[in-house]
């Protein structure tokens, strides 16, 4: 497999002066998905028996609840062996990811018996924002675990719309369970991040109301963690991000949110550079991002665009200067590519090209520092970026994507 994959399909050019607008999430029915055989049970009317050689789970465990280990064990009783997918990996920590794949792998394999450990493998599928590249993905990552021609099926339970990817792997049978029991995810990180804290009266107090509902591994694994400093970045994360939308909860309508990034990219010192800043303010404080903002109520997107770029990286680069360096404009709209509400950017492409010297950048308003950084440095960072823009990156520049394990987070 070519392992330098681009996280979107090409939607506009990259050269010229050509203004475009693309999805960064593009769904497409599979046109293979009558042939899937679905089972659909309780889990007891099924025959444990079944000469199933590979059960597949698919979810992010943030973090593992009851619900989850009922679809595991109903996984086990049906294959010899069970690849769990661990989406969301390589994510900078948020508060609605807050754990990294190994701490939920290492959350999984707490929660069982030593025979069913040695038979659990677990996986991580990073997001795209493109379904049909993370389904390539993850079928990649269990066909590495999976004997040719060995039989595979997707166990799973339609939630919501959310669920929508059980029928999108034609060619592996999918067990369709009812719901095993009122488990959400969210509810329990709420509790975690919004009344849990540091001192061991409030944490008891939040992990007794948890303590039906997920192992008691985890219980433990969550009062270990609680004493890190990046649970309490992710509280006040959790906190503003309350506020912010507690502003908005009168609004007649759910907001929506229009926002303008630059990427901009430079070639200097023999080697292709692009434009970061540091973020200064929550949410993902410390994370690398684009400089951008809000569109202004009298800009255009393109004013917007380069009043962002000198405020946040005091660049002196000229406007006329900037708009010959245009190559293209791209939308990114995906409904969850943002926790503060419906965020549609507009990402402007500029290519400065070969230049003697990087221009001058400092960080500045919203940004505690800005850096040109090297290109090839890109992928080693993956997980210090904020929200996708790691994934815009991807569609625009030449980023080898790293698979496994990845250097240990840089931000606190």
């Amino acid at each position: 497999m070519n392992m330098r994959k681009r996280l979107f399909e090409p939607i506009c050019p990259t050269s010229g002066a050509d203004f475009c607008t693309g999805f960064a999430f593009m769904p497409q029915a599979s046109s293979h998905t009558a042939s899937k055989r679905v089972i659909s049970a309780a889990p007891e009317t099924l025959p444990i028996s079944m000469p199933l050689h590979t059960a597949v789970l698919i979810g992010r465990f943030q973090p593992l609840h009851n619900g989850h280990m009922a679809l595991l064990h109903a996984a086990l009783e049906r294959a010899r062996q069970v690849v769990v997918v661990l989406g969301s990996a390589w994510q900078a920590p948020n508060p609605k990811n807050p754990f990294s794949w190994q701490e939920r792998a290492q959350m999984l394999r707490d929660a069982l018996s030593k025979e069913d450990t040695e038979r659990i493998k677990c996986v991580p599928v990073r997001d795209y924002y493109n379904e049909p590249l993370w389904v390539n993905a993850v079928r990649d990552a269990v066909q590495a675990h999976v004997p040719e021609g060995a039989s595979v099926a997707l166990v799973g339970h339609f939630k919501d719309s959310s669920s929508s990817y059980l029928a999108r792997f034609p060619g592996w049978e999918l067990i369709s369970l009812p719901r095993l029991g009122q488990f959400d995810a969210t509810p329990l990180r709420d509790i975690f991040l919004g009344e849990g804290s540091a001192s061991p009266e409030a944490m008891d107090a939040a992990l007794g109301k948890l303590s039906s509902q997920m192992p008691e591994s985890t219980l433990a694994f969550l009062r270990h963690w609680a004493h890190t400093p990046l649970y309490v970045r992710l509280q006040k994360e959790w906190h503003m991000l309350q506020a912010y939308k507690e502003a908005w909860a009168k609004a007649p309508y759910a907001p929506l949110f229009v926002t303008v990034d630059a990427l901009l990219r430079c070639h200097a010192k023999g080697q292709g550079h692009v434009l970061l800043i540091q973020r200064g303010h929550a949410p993902g404080v410390g994370l690398w991002a684009l400089p951008g903002g809000f569109l202004e109520q009298r800009d255009s997107l393109w004013q917007s665009c380069v009043r962002e770029l000198r405020e946040e990286t005091c660049s002196s680069i000229s406007e006329a200067d900037l708009l010959a360096a245009v190559q293209a404009v791209q939308v990114f709209d995906h409904p969850d590519r943002s926790l503060r509400g419906r965020t549609i950017t507009h990402v402007h492409y500029l290519d400065l090209g070969m230049q003697p010297a990087l221009p001058p950048v400092q960080g500045a308003d919203d940004a505690a520092l800005a850096r040109w950084v090297p290109i090839a440095d890109l992928a080693q960072m993956e997980g210090d970026f904020f929200e996708d823009h790691f994934q815009i990156l991807c569609q625009f520049l030449p980023i080898t994507l790293i698979h496994g394990e990845q250097p240990a987070r840089q931000v606190a």
